[in-house]
């Protein structure tokens, strides 16, 4: 899904609002995302690559003196006139499972019960 919508119209879409500490509640391919939206442990969101990246979106690295975006380091910044966009199921889907912002419960910890026979 490609839109070009400004960042208001993005938290519109249902099920894909923020939470009240200002992430999302889930990443998913249904949802829109703005370009350079950051996801701790996942990274950047590139709106015309649909996937999270490492580095900022055109990030610069004056050593190199290269532009990073989609994957890539080129000599130019990107231009695309894609801002916002939906991220591929596959990228959505790593992304979920990579996220650092969220408390998973599961395997790892127990009850703490204790028995003692006579």
């Amino acid at each position: 899904m490609l839109v070009l919508l400004g960042g208001a119209s993005a938290g519109a879409f249902s099920g894909c609002s923020e939470s009240g500490i200002g992430r999302p509640v889930r990443i998913s391919s249904q949802c829109v995302y703005m370009n350079d939206y950051y996801v701790p442990g996942v990274g950047f969101y590139h709106a015309p690559f649909h996937r999270f990246y490492a580095y900022r979106y055109n990030s610069y690295d004056p050593r190199m003196k290269m532009y990073y975006y989609g994957g890539q380091w080129a000599l130019f910044p990107h231009q695309s006139p894609i801002n916002i966009s939906s991220p591929t199921e596959d990228a959505a889907k790593l992304a979920e499972a990579s996220r650092t912002d969220v408390v998973r419960g599961g395997f790892g910890s127990s009850s703490g019960g204790f028995s003692t026979w006579s």
